[in-house]
């Protein structure tokens, strides 16, 4: 059967490393060791609490669904308003992503310059979540 470190485990369920640890460690997930000395999570127990996880509305905080794989996390630091369109700036890091979206996305997200944000780019797109 297929086991997994812990910090493949949070991989998979979408959370840091110290909260997979945190949560075998309140006895959410079982885990054992290996020869090594590591933790392990045996397959089908992270499969089974990653259904619960999901039902129970997901981890730390909100979470969002989307198709867009590479997500940068980082602080809104500019946000220009046209008349339809706008633009926002992300910094994430050492990277400075800009979006182009319309007027209405950015008032109904509510972005303003110093809030968090992600910026999730597909191909040439960039989507922006309000975390």
């Amino acid at each position: 059967m297929q086991s997994y470190t812990i910090g493949q485990a949070a991989r998979l369920l979408g959370v840091s490393p110290d909260t997979a640890r945190r949560w075998a460690d309140a006895g959410r997930v079982a885990t054992h060791r290996d020869e090594a000395g590591r933790r392990l999570v045996d397959g089908k127990d992270l499969a089974a609490f990653s259904v619960e996880l999901a039902k129970s509305g997901g981890a730390e905080g909100g979470t969002s669904y989307t198709s867009v794989r590479n997500a940068f996390p980082g602080i809104v630091t500019a946000v220009k308003l046209g008349d339809v369109a706008a633009q926002v700036e992300i910094q994430a890091g050492p990277h400075r992503l800009v979006s182009l979206l319309t007027r209405e996305a950015v008032e109904e997200l509510g972005l303003e310059v110093g809030m968090e944000a992600t910026a999730r780019v597909k191909s040439t797109n960039v989507h922006i979540d309000r975390t």
